[in-house]
C-alpha cells in the first residue's frame, strides 16, 4: 500500500535538516516493513509531505514516532493514475 503523510511545525527548517529527519526514518523503516520513497517540504508553511509504501498506516506512524517526528495525518493512496 502507498501512503502520504503530512507533518507540521517545520517552519524555517533547512534542506539538510529535512534530509537528516528523512534519514532517521530510513534507518529504522525496515523494522516495520515500511519504505519511505520521497519527502517534500515547504519551509514557509512548515509542512512536510512523505510518500511511503508499507503494510499499514499504523506501521508508517510507528516509524515516524520512533524517529521522533510523529504525525496523525497519514493517508492511504488506493487510487493511482499515471
Amino acid at each position: 500500500m502507498k501512503f502520504m503523510d503530512v507533518h507540521s511545525g517545520f517552519v524555517g527548517v533547512s534542506e539538510d535538516e529535512l534530509r537528516q529527519a528523512h534519514e532517521q526514518d530510513l534507518a529504522i523503516e525496515g523494522s516495520e516493513g515500511v519504505h519511505f520513497e520521497h519527502a517534500w517540504m515547504d519551509p514557509e508553511s512548515g509542512k512536510v509531505f512523505c510518500l511511503s509504501t508499507g503494510p499499514s498506516k499504523e506501521a508508517v506512524l510507528r516509524v515516524h514516532e520512533k524517529a521522533g517526528h510523529p504525525t496523525s495525518e497519514i493517508y492511504e493512496l488506493p487510487v493511482d493514475i499515471d
